[in-house]
């Protein structure tokens, strides 16, 4: 239906903002309590069944990660033609991004039935955690394209200013994996393997009722899932997506990195502090991707659309939010910590690890919103390569960090000051070339305005 389409190039700022994020962080709050459910019901069974699931947990996020190729690509790429009037090519995007997300995910799919039991070898965990983890594995590849697809429609229905419809089936999607995971668990006793059919399920359920909805509201007046891909289309959304992902998989592949370190200094206990505080940590940084997928559809619109200062002032607004997010979650990881992981993992020695680690990255939150703000204004610019070159230099930054503090004997507390350290540094660049690109597009104004 047409009137889905809106045009963010007019109107309040503030209210196209909180109006399109709002439902994006709701359907991240969604995302994170899918996690945080199987991550409190697990912990009821052992901090090793908590180890095993957060490894695996971690490649999973490897895979997930490709889909953000086709979430962000169109996100950036539907936007853009919306802002500039080109409602055809927004069409073909929406075509060309859902083709593609659904042959990434078969590929991905084969990659990981062949290499699924050497990559979990990389966190030297011992066998019978190994054992879990690679049985919770295989059973999640099954949600592959309808982690996929889903990723796609989202970032289609992000791109005309619609958030509200991602969130209402995520929720649904998270009411069925929140059933399903007590009786797959322990009802049937299928234990960590339950957990990734509760949530493959769950996956499968949101794709069928994205499907639906696609169908119904006939965006862009109806638009085919299977096309020929044609390079042009490719090639622009390559070069948006593979930057963010790029970032996220890199991301990924040192924490597998920390990972392991944190297995041999901290035994299992250690890599279930690490992998449970993420997701604790996730509550903050969820969040302030939900100000940000808003803010580049808005920047895209009216940065198309010629409307610099538009640009800036949504970028502004967005800081002032994700900052506060920031400020909120230093004094909750730093004050409360324990408390809080206590509450999914009952066992002391795990709580103890934990709070350990959020005290310590929970410095860093402040900077952690700038950064993740930087990146929505300059993926709505189009400009994908600059956040992901930051972001790369600095994850990677830790690993030499975590060699240097381990030496110093910091044990494992070497890798969360890594964690958090790094973290600020990649913030205070963000925020530099922020104000060089501020200082730019106002002297080019200046001297297009002299020039007149």
């Amino acid at each position: 239906m047409q009137d889905k389409i809106r045009d963010l190039t007019q109107g309040d700022l503030s209210s196209h903002l909180y109006r399109i994020a709002l439902p994006i962080m709701g359907t991240s709050f969604v995302q994170i309590a899918y996690n945080i459910t199987d991550m409190i019901w697990l912990g009821r069974l052992s901090s090793q069944a908590l180890a095993a699931v957060g490894a695996a947990s971690v490649f999973l996020w490897i895979a997930a990660s490709f889909a953000l190729i086709n979430k962000i690509g169109s996100e950036v790429t539907i936007s853009q033609g919306i802002g500039a009037g080109r409602r055809d090519e927004a069409k073909s995007y929406a075509s060309q991004n859902v083709c593609m997300s659904l042959l990434l995910s078969v590929g991905m799919l084969a990659i990981y039935l062949l290499f699924a039991g050497n990559l979990l070898d990389l966190y030297a965990l011992i066998p019978s955690v190994r054992a879990k983890g690679l049985s919770y594995l295989y059973l999640s590849l099954v949600g592959f394209p309808s982690i996929y697809l889903t990723a796609s429609f989202t970032g289609i229905y992000n791109a005309i200013g619609d958030s509200r419809t991602p969130f209402r089936i995520s929720i649904l999607g998270l009411a069925t994996n929140m059933l399903l995971d007590p009786l797959f668990i322990f009802t049937l006793g299928w234990g960590t393997s339950g957990a990734a059919l509760a949530t493959v399920v769950s996956q499968v359920v949101v794709l069928a009722l994205f499907l639906r909805q696609v169908k119904r509201d006939k965006l862009f007046g109806g638009f085919p899932f299977l096309v020929r891909l044609r390079s042009s289309y490719v090639r622009r959304i390559l070069q948006i997506g593979i930057p963010p992902t790029s970032l996220q998989v890199l991301f990924a592949f040192v924490s597998v990195y920390m990972g392991r370190q944190v297995s041999e200094l901290g035994g299992h206990i250690g890599v279930a502090a690490m992998t449970t505080g993420t997701q604790i940590e996730s509550l903050t940084w969820n969040t302030a991707l939900g100000v940000t997928s808003a803010l580049t559809t808005i920047v895209g619109q009216n940065f198309a659309a010629g409307k610099l200062r538009r640009v800036y002032t949504a970028f502004c607004r967005a800081l002032s939010f994700t900052l506060c997010i920031g400020v909120l979650g230093t004094l909750l990881f730093v004050f409360w910590g324990e408390e809080l992981f206590a509450l999914i993992v009952p066992e002391e020695a795990a709580y103890r690890a934990g709070a350990a680690y959020l005290g310590i990255v929970g410095l860093s939150e402040v900077f952690m919103m700038i950064e993740i703000t930087a990146e929505g204004l300059f993926y709505g610019l189009g400009r994908t390569y600059l956040p992901a070159a930051v972001s790369i230099a600095g994850t990677y930054l830790r690993i030499p960090m975590v060699l240097l503090f381990a030496g110093w004997g910091w044990g494992i507390h070497a890798v969360w000051w890594a964690i958090s350290i790094s973290s600020i540094l990649k913030g205070l660049t963000m925020l530099y070339f922020f104000l060089r690109w501020r200082r730019r597009t106002q002297e080019a104004r200046r001297a297009e305005a002299h020039t007149i």
